[in-house]
């Protein structure tokens, strides 16, 4: 069934939610009346299209459709989806949902991009209310999971709930915010450092760059992976969140900080500010800075992806929600990847590293053990695989970005041995490398080769007969 958004306002943030409707299939409507709108959209989508297929091992769907209307009415008719992100003025606001409310379908949600304003003021004067909740992102939106959804009492729980699940298959984290507050939550923390950070520039202690350093190096990391409290939990060592309270508990009424004031934003301090940030640059332009945040995202990312914690969790849940399934039973080559090589994967020579290679076809094995059988339920039942020989031939190389299949073929499957050969290949059809791999089935209770499971050795059986028609992989290059 096809899936359709509308777009009120494509600027940075209306933008990357396009990302994210169109890169997870969904058909997007679009209105700005800015003449600029499309070019703009466009540089946020390559940027899109680029970073967020890199987080996850498996092809995104197949991209949606985008329609750029003439009104506001266009755009939200027959939608069911409808985001609005047009800049943060409550009369702006109440009148293009007043224009909204002329066409929306009566099943639709409409999200606003708020950074401040409250549900109830959005909601106030408006004749479809209880359809309209807080969505604010955080950018960009295209990787960044985080939504804080923010319903008020006009709102049914029937209509948050659909929120959330419609959020949660984007590949996003919608925070339910239970009570209503200016700012909602995250925006609050980030006023504090920003009202800090001003005082600390301001009064001639730090400048931007040392700033972002004590960010970055220090409790950045650990804000990114655990967060605040659960950062002051391990503080306290084994007695804990009580113990790092009876202990910093009191400095919390020394004058450390100025987070009641603001400074007076001065032309002097604005300037200094302006000029600290384009030496801290140096010489980098916007795009160059945002293609630098999405790989450093990227990467960090996809690091607490293989520990399954954070935001990694996040994406492994939503990669098992379009994860392809594969028939144990085909008289072709199975497709066992499909996917965009990361940037991590990437060496000092500008292009996939050689271990990296091993890494795909070791993932392309596993799609082959599960298409038979020797899925997660086996191993855990304790029996699986064990490679013990691969070679591989690398025929040409393969970058960052670069899109990329692997088509694996049995070529033996006699007792406890398990012999496949993989292709890798190209958007374009390339060969790009080889992989011929030997595994054996083992006990994981005794460490030792065994024979599979009956069930198992009958799937085996099955491939092998389809396969031993086709021609042998290792005569053909092209």
């Amino acid at each position: 069934m096809t899936k359709t958004a509308a777009i009120i306002g494509g600027g940075v943030i209306g933008g990357g939610w396009l990302a994210r409707f169109v890169l997870n299939g969904w058909d997007v409507r679009v209105f700005d009346p800015d003449p600029e709108a499309a070019r703009k959209i466009d540089a946020v989508l390559a940027n899109a299209r680029r970073a967020l297929p890199m987080l996850y091992d498996t092809a995104l769907p197949t991209e949606g459709s985008i329609t750029f209307c003439d009104t506001i009415g266009d755009a939200v008719t027959g939608a069911s989806w409808v985001q609005e992100s047009v800049p943060e003025r409550l009369e702006m606001k109440h009148a293009v949902y007043q224009e909204i409310a002329k066409s929306v379908d009566s099943a639709a949600i409409i999200g606003s991009s708020t950074s401040g304003f409250k549900p109830s003021e959005l909601q106030d004067g408006m004749d479809c209310a209880a359809q309209l909740v807080v969505t604010h992102p955080f950018n960009p939106v295209y990787l960044l999971p985080l939504i804080e959804l923010v319903p008020s009492a006009k709102n049914p729980t029937e209509i948050v709930d659909r929120a959330k699940t419609i959020l949660a298959s984007l590949g996003l984290f919608p925070l339910h915010v239970r009570k209503e507050i200016d700012a909602h939550i995250a925006d609050r923390f980030l006023e504090a450092v920003w009202r800090e950070g001003l005082w600390l520039i301001n009064d001639g202690i730090a400048t931007t760059e040392e700033i972002d350093n004590a960010i970055r190096y220090g409790f950045g990391l650990r804000w990114a992976q655990m967060g605040l409290f659960e950062t002051y939990r391990i503080a306290g060592g084994e007695a804990g969140m009580k113990h790092f309270i009876a202990q910093f508990g009191p400095c919390l009424k020394w004058p450390w900080t100025k987070l009641m004031d603001v400074p007076e934003l001065t032309d002097e301090l604005v300037n200094t500010i302006g000029a600290q940030s384009d030496d801290q640059a140096d010489g980098k332009s916007i795009r160059e800075l945002e293609r630098l945040r999405d790989d450093n995202l990227v990467a960090m990312m996809r690091a607490l992806k293989g520990q399954d914690s954070a935001a990694g969790a996040l994406i492994n849940t939503h990669e098992k929600s379009f994860r392809p399934t594969i028939d144990s039973n085909v008289s072709a080559p199975v497709i066992t990847a499909n996917r965009i090589v990361p940037v991590d994967w990437t060496d000092y020579n500008g292009h996939m590293n050689e271990s990296r290679y091993g890494q795909v076809f070791s993932d392309a094995a596993d799609m082959m053990m599960s298409a038979v059988g020797a899925d997660e339920t086996y191993i855990a039942n304790g029996n699986s695989f064990f490679t013990v020989d691969i070679h591989i031939q690398f025929i040409k190389e393969t970058h960052a970005g670069d899109t990329i299949s692997v088509q694996s073929q049995l070529l033996e499957a006699r007792g406890k041995k398990l012999r496949l050969h993989h292709r890798m290949l190209a958007a374009d059809g390339t060969l790009l490398a080889t992989g011929e791999q030997l595994l054996i089935h083992v006990s994981l209770e005794t460490r030792r080769a065994c024979e599979p499971q009956p069930e198992l050795a009958a799937n085996l059986a099955t491939m092998a007969a389809a396969h031993a028609a086709l021609p042998d992989p290792k005569q053909t290059r092209g």
